[in-house]
């Protein structure tokens, strides 16, 4: 089979011990990768722990110094990974240009800032035990296991390999079986930076592979893609207590109050929910709009959403679903959604054309609804009339989903932010804080727990050591059995009582302490 040849859309195709993958649009061929079984995820693995060794002890100025030359590369080769991901994606190029480019700045916040969140520290002694200093430091895990998702390949290799790495791991990546191309590509490049060490390495396969990896032995497992998978990623981790990173899906909400800047709102709405196709894990789905404005955001939305082209060619603005089984869940949303009381102000059930989905917009679709409670993925927004920001600001935080979200007011934008159940909030914008480096991105519960990005993200991918050292000879030996009970005990008393004993609370009369053999 050649690359110009074509298949018709559909699952990765598995071929002689290689998997292949296809244009989600087209179904030509545009990768192959082997597949890696247990015994080759092993050997993988084994290959990273020399690696991760070698690599951390080049320390955080060299470890630096390769991550931005990685950076370069990708600066320079952008052309290149945005037609790689306009191919096996199905993106227009304009939207691997932007992926490409957000995790830019992510390589290099985690190579400049690894030293400052990680390196040694002192720390304050204890007021009871000035005899000893203090001193903590963070050390690598040593191997970082990774399961990436289809809607971001460069993202999510890029950003999780920035961290890991910067804090001084190896990384053996297994990414989505739709989307090989892009993560191999990417690691060749680190490889051109890194030639001595396999530091980052990809496994290709299905989901024995990557059931492979989390039994595989590796310091930590850092998972990208749906909830119901993170469950059988932790179950299967919890096997070999391997701690895990969950960064799940979401069913991310907006509140538009009455005072929103409309206009903004609904360009902010379409962009943050149709992006990718509507791809997206912090994507809108859900917008819940005051009523005195609801009629005239509907209307700019529906406006602005009609102006959407979709297909594969240069002018489209939406590709195709990039997994088609997410077609059938798509679908059902539309379906229960309408079924369920709702009705479509634009696109419906014959929006729903595979490979792709023409944008759709449900208004008034009651709250017990699949087309609400669950994850679509898809270009499907929900739109619902509340009262106020207050009642919409407790109708998003009612679902157990809690990644991002997004707040549009003019006075209580901050405040409604502040309340919003998620890990991130965007006021008067959407997804904006996934272009900030300095913030950690992730959710709360169903949304998954740890954090990518930032000092907690890079904390993510190290272990914290604490040291003590005596510097003098105790004042007051009491961690000794040499100490005489008695005397120890009535200096110890008095001691914390007046480092401690004083409140606000009013005192007792004091006592004569009295201690006993």
């Amino acid at each position: 089979m050649t690359a110009t040849q074509t298949n018709t859309p559909g699952p990765p195709i598995v071929e002689d011990g290689l998997l292949i993958s296809t244009n989600p649009a087209t179904g030509a061929q545009v990768a192959r990768a082997p597949i890696a079984g247990p015994d080759d995820v092993a050997a993988a693995v084994e290959r990273a722990r020399a690696a991760a060794a070698w690599w951390a002890g080049l320390g955080f100025g060299d470890r630096r110094t390769r991550l931005l030359r990685f950076r370069s590369i990708l600066a320079n080769q952008m052309p290149e990974i945005a037609d790689l991901l306009h191919r096996e994606c199905g993106k227009p190029m304009i939207e691997g240009v932007m992926e490409t480019t957000a995790v830019l700045p992510h390589i290099t916040w985690a190579a400049r800032n690894a030293r400052r969140v990680l390196g040694p520290r002192r720390a304050r002694a204890s007021t009871v035990a000035l005899e000893y200093s203090a001193r903590m430091e963070y050390q690598p895990l040593g191997v970082i296991g990774a399961i990436g998702p289809w809607n971001y390949p460069a993202g999510a290799i890029c950003v999780l390999a920035a961290y890991a790495l910067a804090a001084g791991n190896a990384m053996v990546y297994k990414p989505s079986e739709y989307t090989p191309g892009v993560s191999q590509w990417l690691a060749d490049r680190f490889a051109e930076v890194v030639p001595e060490q396999p530091v980052l390495q990809v496994v290709h396969g299905l989901g024995d592979t990557g059931a492979a990896l989390c039994r595989s032995g590796v310091d930590k497992l850092a998972f990208i893609g749906s909830t119901a998978t993170a469950k059988k990623v932790m179950a299967t981790c919890a096997e070999t207590l391997t701690p895990v990173l969950a960064e799940c899906g979401g069913k991310d909400a907006m509140i538009v109050a009455a005072d929103a800047d409309l206009d903004a709102a609904a360009d902010a709405a379409l962009w943050g929910g149709l992006c990718n196709a509507g791809q997206t894990c912090t994507g809108i789905e859900r917008i819940y709009v005051a009523s005195a404005v609801a009629d005239a955001f509907i209307q700019r939305l529906v406006t602005g959403a009609q102006k959407l082209k979709f297909g594969i060619d240069d002018d489209a603005r939406l590709g195709p679903i990039i997994m088609p089984g997410q077609v059938d869940t798509i679908r059902r949303h539309i379906a229960d959604g309408l079924a369920d009381g709702g009705r479509a102000a634009l696109g419906g059930a014959e929006a729903v054309q595979p490979p792709y989905v023409q944008p759709t917009i449900l208004v008034d679709v009651p709250e017990d609804s699949t087309a609400v409670r669950e994850e679509t993925f898809g270009p499907v927004l929900v739109v619902n009339r509340v009262r106020d920001a207050k009642e919409g600001l407790a109708r998003a935080n009612a679902l157990p989903y809690a990644l991002g979200g997004s707040v549009f007011a003019k006075r209580r934008g901050l405040e409604l932010a502040q309340g919003m159940r998620s890990g991130m909030t965007a006021v008067n914008s959407v997804l904006s804080f996934a272009a900030m480096p300095s913030l950690p991105y992730g959710g709360v519960g169903d949304s998954g727990f740890g954090r990518i990005g930032g000092d907690d993200g890079l904390r993510e991918f190290a272990r914290s050591k604490s040291i003590t050292a005596r510097r003098a000879p105790s004042l007051l030996p009491a961690w000794t059995f040499e100490r005489d009970p008695d005397t120890t005990a009535r200096r110890v008393v008095t001691v914390m009582r007046l480092l401690y004993g004083r409140s606000w609370l009013p005192q007792p009369p004091s006592a004569t302490v009295r201690f006993h053999r």
